[in-house]
């Protein structure tokens, strides 16, 4: 299987750090740590749900694509990222609830 490894741009940093910060937010913290964990090492997951996300464009038109950190839970947690920007990176480029 091939690895990835994950880079973050600065609103999916601070989404993370603000999960981090946030006790009441544990839950939430580990299933996005498990997401991430997934898109490092099995970016193919089954319980990832990846699919391109057409609503977003990387910075330089980049197919960007939501992988699910929570499921059937009200405001889920979703990973947005896309791939690059060199071979075997991965870009995350949001971590937010779904609306």
């Amino acid at each position: 299987m091939r690895k990835f490894k994950l880079l973050f741009m600065p609103s999916a940093q601070e989404a993370f750090a603000h999960l981090v910060k946030t006790p009441a937010q544990i839950k939430r913290l580990r299933a996005v740590q498990k997401t991430l964990g997934l898109l490092e090492s099995n970016i193919r997951h089954p319980s990832l749900h990846t699919h391109e996300y057409s609503k977003l464009k990387g910075p330089n038109g980049e197919k960007v694509f939501e992988a699910y950190a929570e499921n059937r839970t009200p405001a889920a947690f979703r990973v947005f990222w896309f791939y690059g920007p060199e071979k075997d990176q991965i870009t995350v480029v949001a971590i937010t609830p779904h609306p």
